[in-house]
């Protein structure tokens, strides 16, 4: 038995401060090489500090809309709904999304609707959408704030992120950056 115990008592004492203190460093050093030193990126609209990589709420018919959230775009609870794809109120609820953006878009098929932009992400705070998801918005957004639609095109072409390195993920937009520089459109 003694020799069972103390192995044990040792790996777990390696552990204990391999994680709470040289891998916990070790990450935190490298967080101070990324944007803002690991903090994430922080802009400053209208008077108002938003974090970009945290999803933002739009409802609005003048702006783009971001991912729903299962936790109503709070941060301090991240989160998923943890309701099954067969789960009788998660169908009503992704029902529900999909009967207000086609209300909202009556150009856009229901075929057309991404599922990005009436399923929730796995934190709730997904700040992104992809370029499909931003393009089925153009007409709303163009009649609400009466503007042309290439002038919209040409601002989402402009904001789309480029998969890293050309190969890892893909395409996407940050909403509320596009949503700022929508603003600053004339």
């Amino acid at each position: 038995m003694k020799e069972n115990i103390i192995p044990a008592i040792r790996l777990t004492l390696f552990c204990a401060l391999f994680f709470s203190g040289i891998y916990t460093l070790s990450i935190y050093g490298i967080a101070q090489f990324s944007p803002n030193n690991g903090n994430g990126i922080i802009v400053t609209a209208n008077g108002k500090r938003q974090h970009v990589n945290v999803a933002q709420k739009f409802t609005s018919d003048r702006y783009f809309w971001p991912r729903p959230s299962a936790v109503d775009y709070n941060a301090a609870g991240s989160g998923g709904s943890n309701k099954g794809p067969n789960n009788t109120d998660y169908l009503a609820e992704v029902q529900t999304r999909i009967d207000t953006f086609l209300l909202k878009n009556p150009t856009v098929k229901r075929s057309e609707v991404p599922s990005e932009l009436v399923t929730a992400s796995g934190s709730g705070l997904d700040p992104d959408i992809s370029v499909q998801g931003a393009k089925v918005q153009v007409k709303r957004i163009a009649t609400a704030r009466q503007l042309s639609e290439t002038k919209i095109l040409e601002l989402i072409k402009n904001q789309t992120e480029t998969p890293l390195l050309g190969m890892l993920g893909t395409e996407k937009i940050n909403v509320l950056q596009l949503n700022i520089a929508l603003n600053q459109l004339k």
